[in-house]
């Protein structure tokens, strides 16, 4: 049995666990006693078959890449698409979600009741190096007050080169007891990205009007890139993705409204419901699908230097 470390809002009214042997995932979220996570096939898929679910890490890369062997900054890529280490998307053939799925490397260094932090060296795993040889250590922080989740993650170069900033997280929410097709979402998105074969940004987009997207989740599906983002609902995000007021997706029914913010680093949006599905994922990104070969919007961490990113789960009664 994994070991989970769970952290509680002074309130009692919010908890959320955590498996740092497991990838560092948030594995639920309990507003009240009712879980706001879609579980999906729980955490011995996510173990065996990179079957992601509830709030899992996607580093050092979100969603998908185009190929499996690449040059970045001069140093050469290879992904083995044999190794469990790298999932393979079904639909596509494509590298996904990064290297870190359901990762053993965890350190946890501070817990509390309403807090913890871990660490992973990445530099320190080869099969990691390996794979990416960008040497850094993430850092992973994770508050529970007023009925707010906060996660933070920091990128800290740990050697003499540079490493680029691709991450991301893919929240699975649910709204226990209510059909989704009355789920009513707030969607802030400024563009949506045109996606080629291998659902790949192509460079284009479309504009999307102030709140044209929100509504009724009812039968829509998405799977859908979103490289820039409304902030307040009216106006453009910058790309660094700090902003006030951030930007601030939703989804609610007639008890209670879930707002999934991007408080600080993220400029880039997927969103995820696939038919008859029972949640939707707002996934927060610090940089568009497949940055790591296009560059679009890419940062990097200077040597000694760190980056950090951060979003927030809120949770309220209506």
């Amino acid at each position: 049995m994994a070991y989970e470390i769970t952290i509680t809002d002074p309130s009692g009214n919010l908890e959320a666990t955590f498996v740092p042997e497991v990838g560092m995932v948030c594995s639920a979220l309990r507003h009240n006693g009712e879980e706001l996570l879609f579980q999906r096939d729980g955490i011995d898929a996510y173990i065996n078959d990179g079957s992601v679910f509830a709030i899992p890490l996607l580093h050092p890369w979100a969603n998908r890449l185009r190929v499996w062997e690449f040059e970045l900054d001069g140093q050469q890529v290879k992904l083995d698409s044999e190794a469990k280490l790298v999932h393979r998307d079904p639909p596509t053939g494509t590298p996904i979600h990064g290297l870190l799925g359901a990762s053993p490397h965890w350190t946890v260094i501070d817990a509390d009741r309403d807090g913890l932090t871990a660490e992973l060296d990445f530099a320190a795993v080869p099969e990691y190096m390996a794979a990416f040889p960008f040497p850094h250590r993430v850092r992973y922080t994770a508050t529970l007050k007023d009925l707010t989740l906060t996660i933070a993650l920091t990128v800290a170069a740990t050697g003499g080169r540079r490493v680029p900033v691709s991450f991301g997280f893919h929240p699975y929410l649910t709204l226990p007891g209510s059909d989704r097709r009355t789920w009513q979402i707030q969607l802030p998105v400024a563009h949506q990205a045109l996606i080629d074969e291998l659902m790949i940004p192509t460079g284009q987009f479309v504009e999307i009007a102030p709140g044209e997207l929100d509504g009724p989740l009812g039968d829509r599906t998405f799977d859908t890139s979103f490289p820039a983002l409304y902030t307040g609902g009216t106006f453009p995000a910058p790309y660094d993705g700090v902003a006030a007021p951030p930007p601030a997706f939703s989804v609610a029914d007639d008890r209670r409204k879930i707002t999934l913010t991007h408080v600080q680093g993220y400029p880039v949006a997927q969103v995820y419901a696939s038919e008859n599905s029972t949640f939707i994922c707002f996934e927060p990104m610090t940089a568009p699908v497949d940055a790591l070969l296009s560059g679009d919007g890419l940062r990097w961490v200077a040597p000694g230097e760190e980056f950090t990113a951060i979003f927030t789960v809120s949770v309220e009664d209506i």
